[in-house]
């Protein structure tokens, strides 16, 4: 059982959203559609996600999303047109690979939740259910952390010393 309570303690940190693999909006958002009525008691709310992937904190001290498109970025960090063009082009590389991969791992977790709500809950499957969670987040992690380095190596060092600065933790 000690296994199993481990295990169960991984789960919220092989969870999470992927920043980058969203564009932010160019228009406001629409108005939000009514809440929707509280889960009944046998349906827990799904557990809290993090903000960002512990490979994109460590690779990304900026802004989440395309924050090389911001104008005000762009000009603190002295980026040229052809820099943002460049970052551009590795995001888009690399976007539908992390899409693909992110909901490759919405679907394991998906596969996960019946299997723990389950009752007697099978420790086997749920064990290498969540082999399989944790194989999925680590293959999204890598591949977000190979797009985050190419966006980084864009950067001069001043740039990339300039973005840590504007980190909301500060520089490193």
């Amino acid at each position: 059982m000690k296994l199993y309570g481990k295990y169960l303690a991984l789960i919220p940190f092989l969870t999470g959203s992927l920043a980058l693999a969203q564009q932010p909006p160019d228009a406001p958002a629409p108005p939000q559609p009514p809440p929707a009525p509280a889960p009944r008691a046998a349906e827990a709310p799904p557990p809290p996600r993090p903000a960002r992937p512990p490979m994109e904190r460590a690779f990304h001290p900026g802004p989440p999303g395309r924050w090389w498109n911001d104008p005000e970025m762009a000009r603190k960090l002295g980026l040229t047109p052809d820099q943002q063009k460049r970052m551009d082009e590795i995001f888009q590389q690399h976007r539908l690979k992390l899409i693909d991969l992110n909901a490759s791992l919405q679907k394991e977790e998906a596969i996960l939740e019946p299997l723990m709500e389950a009752d007697p809950p099978d420790e086997a499957r749920i064990v290498a259910q969540i082999d399989r969670v944790a194989q999925s987040r680590a293959e999204l992690e890598k591949a977000n952390a190979r797009m985050l380095l190419g966006i980084r190596r864009v950067l001069n060092p001043d740039q990339w010393k300039k973005l840590q600065a504007e980190s909301p933790r500060g520089p490193r």
